[in-house]
């Protein structure tokens, strides 16, 4: 019982002893840390201080940074204002002088106004008395002349209308000869030129062929009791024509294509030298049955003479057919070989395309191959053929516009083709009329020329390419006459058809007469 209580007391004691050195420790370590509060709070009471310091200096420095600023910019605006308060006053000075330059120009405006009002009174009261004037003159040249204003004026019109219509028919004439000079030498240089470079023969192969036979043979042809000759024609549908003439055999055909059939059959009969009805008949259908590659060889050969290739087997066949067509005793494969050549030397010459001019000069007439089947024009013809066979809008053109009755040129390769079609058709020896044919054609000029009124005679020369027309000298003066010509030309060439071109001369001629008693 003693040992535990000794022990409870020495527990006691202890831990009394620890909570005393406890809390003497504590006291000394919180008298450490005040001192150490102390010192740092001194320590950073200093350093507060110096900071202060240090902000105070800087604030000063920027306070006196921000009073010169200050200052600087106020004298540079004060210095801004003094100049703009200087050139304010040169303004305004200005401004001044202009107001009074202003006043100045206003009262000399006001003056000028004012003599200009009575000028313009003066000017008034002066017109009407001119118009007064003016009146009172009128009415004496009326009342001497015994003509009124409106007559007077007519006449004026009149003699002015005759001046300005002989002035002008002077210019047009000035002018026309001018363009004539140059324009007509460089064609005429190029039509030569074209003509020129052509070498072209033309026979007559209207409606007969002469065959040369020897009188033996034209024995033969005829046969026993002239069966031969029945048989030939029946066969062939033409005529043969044996008289006197010697050693030749005509055959006559409307047909170009009947008459061709003939010659080749009857070439063939007298080669062969067997001639007989049967033989006739023989041949005769042999001959036909080839006309088709007859006429296409001779479209071929005419195709690769005018440098077109690849051309339908129809189209060279309508070709090879043109070669038994004739237009005015003119062979129409001849002439259409000749267009070729001229329109394109025509074409070169003028920078044009030279084989569009080649394959529309070929194909301009083609359709005179079968113009006696089919309605319509030649030409017309040819261009329905042309479309046909897929050609260009520009060549259908080309085509038609050739006689320019039913299409215009619409390019220059269609000037072309109508040119050299009329340069192939006029020339001299391409062409045989009938009598009659020209007979008409000449009486029709003359009537034309003398359906004006002043002419006293009209006469057709030179196979009628001139017509010269004889006028009276009173009624027609030398600038009516110029312009006669010209209204007659134009009415040529509406009513009448002609090849080539026909020359106008006006001849106005004054004779004086008296006789000496």
């Amino acid at each position: 019982m003693e040992i535990k209580l000794l022990i409870l007391f020495a527990l006691f004691l202890g831990i009394a002893l620890g909570y005393l050195i406890r809390f003497f420790y504590s006291k000394l370590k919180f008298n450490s840390v005040e001192q150490q509060t102390k010192e740092l709070l001194k320590q950073a009471q200093l350093q507060a201080e110096a900071k202060i310091k240090e902000g105070l200096l800087e604030v000063k420095e920027q306070m006196e940074n921000s009073r010169k600023e200050f200052e600087k910019e106020t004298r540079e605006r004060k210095q801004e204002l003094i100049t703009m308060e200087r050139r304010l006053n040169q303004r305004e000075e200005n401004l001044e002088r202009k107001a009074d330059i202003i006043e100045r120009k206003e009262k000399n405006l006001i003056d000028r106004e004012r003599k200009l009002s009575i000028k313009e009174n003066k000017i008034d009261e002066e017109l009407k008395i001119i118009e007064i004037k003016k009146q009172e003159q009128t009415q004496i040249l009326e009342k001497i002349t015994s003509m009124t204003q409106e007559e007077a004026k007519k006449i004026l019109f009149k003699q002015y209308e005759e001046e300005v219509r002989k002035e002008s028919a002077l210019m047009a004439r000035s002018i026309e000869q001018e363009a004539k000079e140059t324009a007509e030498k460089k064609a005429k240089e190029i039509l030569a030129i074209a003509i020129q470079r052509i070498a072209a023969d033309h026979t007559s192969e209207v409606t007969t062929v002469n065959i040369p036979i020897t009188d033996e043979m034209k024995g033969r042809v005829i046969g026993r009791e002239g069966r031969n000759i029945r048989s030939f024609e029946q066969a062939t549908g033409v005529e043969l024509i044996v008289d006197d003439s010697p050693e030749t055999i005509t055959i006559s055909a409307f047909d170009p294509i009947r008459r061709e059939i003939a010659r080749l059959s009857l070439e063939k009969l007298i080669s062969d030298g067997r001639i007989h009805p049967a033989r006739i008949e023989e041949v005769v259908n042999k001959v036909k049955n080839d006309m088709d590659n007859f006429f296409k060889d001779i479209g071929e050969k005419a195709a690769l003479e005018a440098g077109i290739v690849r051309l339908p087997v129809e189209i060279l066949k309508l070709l090879g057919k043109l070669k038994v067509r004739t237009s005015y005793g003119q062979n129409q494969l001849q002439h259409t070989l000749e267009v070729v050549y001229l329109a394109s030397t025509i074409a070169g010459e003028l920078g044009a395309d030279i084989n569009f001019c080649k394959k529309a000069a070929l194909l301009h007439d083609i359709g005179k191959a079968i113009d006696h089947n089919v309605e319509g024009t030649h030409h017309q013809i040819s261009a329905d053929i042309a479309k046909k066979y897929g050609e260009s809008p520009k060549m259908i053109n080309a085509i038609l516009a050739h006689h320019e009755d039913i299409a215009k040129p619409e390019s220059l390769e269609a000037f072309i083709i109508a040119a050299a079609d009329a340069i192939s058709a006029s020339r001299p020896g391409a062409r045989r009329g009938t009598t009659e044919y020209y007979v008409k054609r000449i009486e029709k000029l003359e009537q034309i020329a003398s359906s004006f009124k002043g002419v006293t005679n009209a006469y057709a020369i030179q196979a009628g390419r001139e017509i010269r027309i004889m006028v009276e000298p009173e009624q027609i003066n030398d600038a009516s006459a110029y312009l006669l010509a010209k209204d007659i030309s134009k009415k040529i060439e509406q009513e009448l058809e002609y090849p080539g071109q026909i020359k106008v001369v006006v001849i106005r001629e004054l004779r004086a007469q008296e006789l000496a008693k």
